[in-house]
């Protein structure tokens, strides 16, 4: 079964577009980085919220990655455009297909 990291967080209006452009070298660190990462899509709710979705082959690799943090310049900068984190949760894709 594929784990999942579910992670609201909020970003100013004024920097969401900064946002989605660091987006891709994040992308290109994490999949460097980390260790049964297989693919992540984020999602712009209203209010200034999003939601990260990341798919990881196993809790243990999910947890490798967050002991790691904002390591990698790309990854950190993504992490600094973040001004609050709403939520972080962990669960499991029960029907197995990835998007």
């Amino acid at each position: 079964m594929v784990t999942v990291e579910l992670t609201r967080f909020r970003v100013s209006s004024e920097r969401a577009e900064e946002l989605l452009a660091a987006r891709p070298a994040m992308l290109r660190d994490f999949e460097a980085d980390r260790k049964g990462f297989l693919d992540a899509r984020l999602i712009q709710l209203p209010e200034n919220e999003w939601i990260d979705i990341v798919f990881w082959r196993s809790p243990e690799d999910l947890a490798a990655s967050r002991a790691k943090g904002g390591n990698l310049p790309y990854i950190q900068a993504f992490f600094e455009l973040v001004d609050e984190l709403v939520s972080s949760e962990e669960g499991v894709m029960l029907d197995g297909r990835l998007p």
